[in-house]
């Protein structure tokens, strides 16, 4: 809210201050100003460190300044950080925490490198530079901010849209960051060695890949025909990538048919994978589900991956988060289009996109009420820190007494 934040001097409302903070630390996307025409130099650099905050998380952060500070983490600190990068054990997470903070500075230095030739050519040195560590950020956060205003407001990636010195990295940087950092820790330790793998980390993969291949398809064949076969290639593969909670987008939406938008709404709810950057539902929740179908139609007890069953209760963990999602989704969606009078689609992509903290658009944002921008701010704080951590957190712990009340048979589908 400083006056020095904005262009014009005079410092930004409340409510536009809360809703961008919100969104740039739960790594969202969404915007109620044009973050390059609003936003000075300093607005913007506040913007960055609340997405790398974000993108790399509260805990891991933490314990990095506790090590480099030469304190010891204690079994405490240990066991929060290592629900906070869903590993799986306490053997030596200390050492995992220093190479995910590394990692990321690698793989956005790296980022910003490959796609500084085509910004330095586009807006000059200075800019260039700037503009190539802001958007290697946002994307490997998989937040979605952008600094392309200058050439449209709203534009996003949209004047790069076929240029792949910029597309090529933004999506490596979208799914790098996406796949989390056990994911990470696994391709390290055991490189090509698929089989190698812990369970989720294959679950995790696998689950990616198709997430991206099947929409690709979708995109290329029904949506974007009138393009060449190269860029139509690259289009498609974007913006099948980016609604796993990225939110930059290389062509207009508006654009795109209902089945399309459709298409991308239930890629936001999916969002990333446990312990990344993203958010959604995470790729494991629809894999378990999936699987947890494919075992009832086989007549088998428990889902299964891999020659491996997955642990008791995680079906009921998924099916409750499943839900979570969509009832809040559908809620929001239902009021925002009820309070402004909007179309009930458009107010469901926001929604969707605001719950999978992806920052996707069909341009209604900045025109909302207070009510309906107090929802999205809600849902993005809902979607990034996720759903059964804030259920946790409110709700009293359950008391076994060893009882149990009478079972009686109900008959479903």
């Amino acid at each position: 809210m400083l006056p020095f934040a904005t262009r014009d001097g005079r410092g930004a409302s409340f409510f536009d201050s809360l809703f961008t903070a919100t969104s740039a630390v739960c790594v969202t996307g969404l915007v109620v100003k044009d973050t390059a025409l609003y936003w000075s130099g300093f607005g913007q650099a506040i913007i960055l460190i609340l997405i790398q905050i974000g993108g790399m998380g509260v805990v891991t952060l933490t314990v990095a300044f506790a090590m480099a500070a030469g304190k010891k983490i204690n079994l405490k600190e240990r066991s929060t950080l290592r629900e906070a990068i869903s590993a799986p054990d306490f053997k030596g997470l200390v050492k995992l925490n220093g190479f995910i903070i590394l990692g990321i500075l690698i793989f956005e230095l790296i980022g910003a490198l490959v796609m500084m030739p085509s910004f330095i050519k586009a807006f000059g040195a200075g800019k260039g530079i700037w503009y190539s560590i802001f958007h290697s950020v946002s994307a490997f956060c998989n937040a979605g901010f952008d600094l392309m205003g200058e050439r449209g407001e709203f534009s996003s990636l949209t004047s790069f849209a076929y240029d792949p010195l910029v597309n090529i990295p933004v999506m490596l940087l979208i799914i790098i960051g996406g796949i989390g950092f056990v994911t990470w820790d696994d391709i390290r330790k055991n490189k090509w060695r698929f089989s190698r793998y812990r369970m989720q980390s294959k679950v995790v993969l696998t689950t990616t890949a198709i997430l991206i291949f099947v929409p690709t398809l979708y995109y290329f064949f029904f949506e974007f025909g009138d393009l060449p076969f190269g860029k139509r290639l690259l289009v498609s593969l974007f913006q099948s990538v980016t609604p796993r909670t990225a939110g930059f987008n290389t062509v207009n939406l508006t654009a795109i048919s209902e089945a399309g938008l459709t298409l991308m709404m239930a890629l936001m709810l999916i969002g990333g994978s446990p312990g990344s950057t993203a958010g959604g539902m995470k790729t494991t929740t629809v894999a378990v589900l999936f699987a947890n179908a494919f075992s009832v139609f086989r007549r088998k007890e428990q889902p299964q991956f891999f020659r491996r069953r997955a642990p008791e209760g995680i079906v009921r963990s998924a099916a409750t988060i499943f839900i979570m999602y969509l009832v809040l989704f559908l809620l929001g969606g239902l009021i925002i289009s009820k309070v402004e009078n909007l179309p009930i689609l458009s107010c469901l992509f926001e929604t969707a996109s605001a719950i999978g903290t992806v920052g996707l658009t069909l341009g209604i944002t900045p025109e909302l009420g207070a009510l309906s921008r107090c929802i999205l701010i809600l849902l993005m704080f809902f979607g990034r820190v996720g759903g059964l951590t804030l259920i946790f957190a409110t709700l009293p712990g359950v008391r076994h007494n060893g009882a149990q009340v009478p079972q009686e048979k109900l008959t479903v589908g």
